[in-house]
C-alpha cells in the first residue's frame, strides 16, 4: 500500500539554514516527534521527553517562529487557557550535492 506523501520545497537560503540548525538541535527534535501523532501541552512533552519546562516553552517558541508547530487552545473546566501543540511536518530531507544544498519538509 503506497501512501501519499505532501512535500514542500524549501527554497530560501535564511530558512534552510533555519531549519537544519532546528534539525540539529536535539531537545527541538524530542518536541517535534513527541507532538507528532497528536497535539500535546507543554506539560504533557516535558513529562514525556524529560526536557526542563523553561527549554520546552523555548523550543516551541523557535518550533512556532518557523511554522514547525501548530498551536491551538482550550479553556479547561477550571477555566484555565491550556495551549496545545502538534507538529506540523513528519519529517525533513537534507542534501548537500555540487555546493548546493537542498531542504525538503514532508508535511504531517
Amino acid at each position: 500500500m503506497q501512501t501519499l506523501q505532501h512535500v514542500f520545497k524549501v527554497e530560501e537560503a535564511e530558512q534552510k539554514d533555519s531549519l537544519l540548525e532546528i534539525l540539529s538541535d536535539k531537545y527541538c527534535r524530542a518536541i517535534l516527534e513527541s507532538t507528532m501523532d497528536k497535539p500535546k501541552s507543554a506539560i504533557e512533552i516535558t513529562a514525556e521527553a524529560g526536557i526542563p519546562m523553561s527549554t520546552v516553552y523555548r523550543r516551541i517558541q523557535t518550533l512556532h517562529d518557523n511554522k514547525l508547530l501548530k498551536t491551538s487552545g482550550i479553556i479547561t473546566d477550571d477555566g484555565k487557557r491550556l495551549f496545545m501543540y502538534k507538529s506540523r511536518i513528519k519529517g525533513i530531507q537534507s542534501r548537500y550535492n555540487d555546493g548546493k544544498t537542498e531542504v525538503e519538509l514532508i508535511l504531517n
